[in-house]
């Protein structure tokens, strides 16, 4: 895709996104677009920038910690989440870098992020990621394990803003975010953290605060 598509592609996804929001009966802009950047260059995330995106995605540290601090530098007012998975060695440079962690799944992160959110005096938004269709090939506490995971993210004064998943591939995923929203209800929790370039409509017509949106803003990685 061309760089001066990214205006174009942006309405596009925004209106699907509220299209899906008027369908639910929700309020306007009460869904979240996060644009998953993972993988491509700063000329290629700097277009949806000047196009008025502020909120992106990244999967990694090490790589957001390669482009980002300039792309802030140059444009102020820019929220990163980490999307991906997180390794707990990487618990400091996450806290210092993000503003929102979609995918707090085990006690040992659990552990990490206190301890450096303690350290650095900084308390990014986590978000507790659920495996959701019980695949061991995916990250993610499963649903058993959800409510001694959250108990424990709570009495270390995380600050866990809701949940997160990602439904297995090629089946339908509306019954998995509504499972995904029953357990959000059940614990008291706000946030959901569902749908990609995919399904991102069916996510928001089920509840989703927050949709990574990666593909369909960027065009397919190389």
């Amino acid at each position: 895709m061309q760089s001066d598509d990214a205006p174009a592609r942006l309405a596009a996804v925004t209106d699907r996104i509220a299209r899906a929001e008027s369908l639910a009966g929700r309020p306007a802009g009460s869904t979240t677009l996060i644009a998953v950047s993972k993988m491509h260059e700063a000329d290629a995330i700097r277009p949806l920038i000047a196009a008025g995106q502020r909120i992106f995605g990244e999967n990694r540290v090490q790589e957001a910690a390669a482009k980002w601090p300039r792309l802030r530098e140059e444009t102020p007012g820019i929220a990163l989440h980490l999307v991906g998975q997180l390794q707990s060695n990487k618990a400091d440079d996450a806290v210092a870098l993000f503003d929102a962690i979609h995918s707090v799944d085990r006690s040992s992160l659990v552990t990490a992020l206190a301890k450096e959110m303690d350290k650095a005096g900084r308390r990014p938004a986590c978000f507790l990621q659920v495996n959701i269709g019980d695949e061991p090939q995916k990250g993610g506490c499963d649903v058993a394990s959800l409510a001694a995971l959250l108990a424990e993210a709570r009495t270390a004064e995380l600050p866990v803003a809701g949940l997160m998943c990602v439904p297995p591939q090629e089946v339908e995923p509306a019954p998995y975010f509504a499972l995904l929203a029953k357990l959000a209800r059940d614990h008291g929790l706000d946030a959901l953290s569902m749908g990609m370039s995919a399904d991102f409509e069916t996510a928001v017509t089920l509840g989703a605060t927050h949709v990574r949106v990666g593909t369909a803003l960027f065009g397919e990685r190389a």
